[in-house]
């Protein structure tokens, strides 16, 4: 597991924290963590106006390792990554200052959670986001997916495990921009150096003031949705359904 957090040059403020975790960055328990400290330690920083959240690879995210799961027999590994995933959505969320996610190909399952608790989106023309949660045998990221598309939809993507693309966000207003994968982060950084150029006292004042005004408590509706996670789990639903690719038994 790799998280990285660096300064570009000529970016004056602007924090770049990258994930890279082959094949598919699907990240275990302990990567949710360390991504969780390393946005909260990057925003922290006085110095720092805003912090961009991207990946190396195939892919933006892939989720949670399922192989981890698998391998435990009982359900610490799966406690683990209901609340990983909840700390590193959550430090994404209470970012002290703006995120900006670059997100290039697949941002499935944990992806959503991150980049729908960002405060702006650019994506590669290849990027395509969605919940395959019901396919693993799993709940969640619903209240981060109705941050990205309207109410009906998001439920019929829940409910059919189908993706969306950039170009479908952008038509939502939920992505920033969409540019060929070689811009990707050109045009990110253009965004970050934009909102970094701004006073850093007001932009944390700012971050601050929109998260209370947002109207759902994204934090305690995501730990409701992971409730019912557990219950699949303990019901023995997660295993079957998993072993079977979503499909009815």
């Amino acid at each position: 597991m790799s998280v990285s957090t660096t300064s570009p040059a000529g970016a004056d403020g602007v924090r770049v924290v990258t994930v890279d975790h082959p094949p598919v960055n699907a990240l275990p328990v302990s990567g949710w963590y360390e991504l969780a400290d390393a946005v909260r330690s990057a925003g922290r920083e006085p110095g720092t106006r805003c912090v961009v959240l991207a990946a190396a690879g195939r892919g933006f995210n892939a989720g949670v390792d399922i192989k981890e799961l698998r391998r435990d027999p009982g359900h610490d590994a799966l406690i683990g990554a209901n609340r990983g995933c909840a700390e590193a959505f959550s430090a994404v969320y209470a970012c002290e200052v703006p995120v900006v996610a670059a997100v290039h190909g697949f941002c499935l399952g944990g992806g959503v959670g991150l980049v729908g608790n960002a405060d702006a989106i650019v994506a590669s023309e290849d990027a395509v986001f969605g919940l395959p949660e019901l396919d693993r045998g799993a709940l969640g990221a619903a209240t981060h997916l109705a941050r990205l598309v309207p109410q009906h939809l998001m439920r019929t993507l829940y409910y059919t495990s189908r993706t969306v693309t950039a170009a479908e966000l952008l038509s939502h207003g939920s992505v920033w921009r969409v540019v060929s994968a070689p811009e990707l982060m050109g045009a990110t950084m253009e965004l970050a150096n934009e909102i970094a150029a701004k006073d850093g006292h007001l932009l944390r004042l700012a971050k601050a003031a929109l998260n209370g005004i947002d109207p759902v408590d994204v934090q305690r509706s995501y730990r409701f949705e992971q409730g019912f996670t557990f219950e699949a789990n303990l019901a023995g639903t997660a295993a079957r359904v998993r072993d079977t690719f979503g499909k009815e038994a």
